[in-house]
């Protein structure tokens, strides 16, 4: 009966027999950095984490063996350094990071492994990852963030109160933190003064970067004392619903 397997439970003997039956890899990718002065440094690495095993799961209910990495807790995150409580790799050694981990996951056996992305900054690394991979090796290699392979879904559950999806240290992440660690996110919760536009897209059709944006909105992009655990619960309930069914899209 297929079933969600975390990696590090197992030993090699039955990684190999997961691996040469088809089994998924998942790994779970975050990063620790800050997230303003109110969430913990490790909530990209948390959320990404839950998410990948609850996603497992419920792909197992749907007939699909999942490995489940260990999560990777550092990601790039350069950008946030300038607020310290961040420790982060630079592009290169990221993306090489990467390679490593897809190259060891081919050559134990895996024929498909899937990037799942809690950290805005690794996106774009994850996919020349699995891009390179599957040019090397005999594999089927994915990479996407959870709030992209769930965005629609969360747009219909009015998830973005008018805000741009996920934000960073917002609203959106508070209350996943406070509906999977209400222990780490005591308060006080910042407020901001940003009234919603309406549209949860990015404001622009292109990547622009400006040195001090980050430092200019104090490291966080929305107000957080908007934040509830409920709402972060049903977040986190709408994500790996949609997670588990893109495992299921590639895995089988």
């Amino acid at each position: 009966m297929p079933q969600h397997h975390p990696f590090a439970h197992l030993h090699r003997e039955e990684l190999k027999r997961l691996a040469t039956a088809g089994a998924l890899a998942v790994v779970p990718l975050g990063a620790t950095e800050q997230h303003g002065p109110h969430l913990a440094t490790g909530t990209d690495w948390f959320t990404v984490d839950a998410l990948a095993h609850e996603a497992a799961r419920l792909a197992a209910i749907d007939g699909l063996d999942v490995v489940v990495t260990p999560a990777l807790p550092f990601g790039s995150s350069d950008h946030h350094l300038i607020f310290g409580g961040t420790v982060s790799l630079r592009t290169e050694t990221y993306l090489q990071v990467l390679k490593d981990m897809l190259r060891s996951l081919a050559l134990d056996g895996f024929q498909r492994v899937f990037l799942l992305n809690g950290h805005g900054g690794n996106q774009e690394l994850a996919e020349l990852a699995v891009r390179d991979a599957a040019g090397e090796f005999p594999l089927q290699a994915s990479a996407a963030s959870y709030w992209t392979i769930a965005w629609d879904a969360l747009v219909a559950a009015g998830a973005h109160h008018g805000r741009n999806l996920p934000g960073h240290a917002g609203d959106f992440e508070t209350s996943m933190m406070l509906g999977l660690k209400p222990e780490l996110t005591p308060g006080p919760l910042p407020h901001r003064d940003a009234p919603p536009d309406g549209d949860p897209r990015p404001r622009n059709r292109w990547r622009a970067e400006q040195q001090g944006s980050w430092r200019a909105i104090d490291g966080y992009t929305d107000s957080p004392d908007q934040a509830h655990a409920a709402r972060g619960r049903e977040h986190f309930a709408i994500i790996a619903r949609e997670v588990a069914a893109a495992f299921v899209a590639v895995g089988k």
